[in-house]
């Protein structure tokens, strides 16, 4: 039996890194796990696929659904939310994953990739909660995780976008959940430092020095233990991965 048999997870950019591992870890847990990223075919720039990572639970004992869903587009996670209820009927934990970063100077940064930026790591979350915190509204608890980063706060340069999109996103974390309070819903950042995922591979020299990286694996427990928060229990936070069990996560 596991700590999350009878659960059911979404977890959005699930195809590879971060989303994957944390996938993984809640169908380990005896999670019904919804797989969502926009990426169903191998032989894009990076590897992996919604399929892939179905594929991977499934072949490890445990239950999980692909489905394709751009996280920016209003119709696609409505569908998705959709689907949740067609196929399970419930949802406890919504993992706010799909990330992108642009590592461009401010003044050299195009509109497009500024506004990719934003849509993705700050109107994608929003859209996911607007469309499915309902079902958990509905059932008067759930828990709502957003991935957030420490360059919310350590600004550098060739970055700043990406800050402010993170730093947005844990002020929306905070604010939704005073809002979602009264419904039990937790809501809750999380910070997963510096994790060498195919995206950090791709984007980083060959020369690159990985050490004090960790693998995506090690936020599996961290985010096992927040899926069965409530907001009576722990909400309304900004985490980081390191202080698990030290400052958080030890109740």
């Amino acid at each position: 039996m596991g700590s999350m048999d009878g659960m059911v997870a979404a977890v959005t950019g699930a195809s590879r890194g971060i989303g994957a591992a944390i996938a993984k870890a809640y169908a380990e847990e005896g999670a019904d796990v919804i797989v969502v990223a926009r990426t169903e075919q191998e032989g894009g720039r990076l590897p992996g696929t919604i399929h892939g990572t179905v594929d991977q639970i499934k072949e490890a004992g445990g239950s999980a659904v692909a489905v394709k869903c751009d996280v920016t587009k209003d119709e696609e996670v409505q569908a998705l939310a959709q689907a949740v209820r067609d196929q399970f009927g419930r949802l406890d934990v919504l993992v706010n994953n799909a990330g992108i970063r642009v590592n461009v100077p401010l003044l050299d940064l195009e509109f497009r990739h500024w506004d990719l930026t934003m849509r993705v790591n700050m109107h994608g979350p929003f859209l996911g909660c607007k469309h499915l915190a309902p079902i958990m509204v509905e059932q008067g608890r759930g828990s709502i995780i957003n991935v957030t980063s420490s360059a919310a706060q350590n600004i550098r340069p060739r970055g700043v976008s990406y800050s402010v999109s993170k730093a947005a996103l844990d002020v929306f974390t905070i604010g939704l959940s005073k809002e979602l309070e009264e419904n039990d819903i937790a809501v809750n950042a999380l910070s997963p430092g510096p994790i060498k995922t195919e995206g950090a591979v791709f984007t980083s020299p060959p020369d690159f020095d990985w050490t004090g990286w960790y693998p995506p694996e090690v936020l599996g427990p961290p985010s096992i233990w927040l899926a069965h928060q409530t907001a009576k229990t722990f909400t309304g936070q900004v985490v980081h991965k390191d202080d698990f069990g030290k400052t958080w996560g030890t109740s």
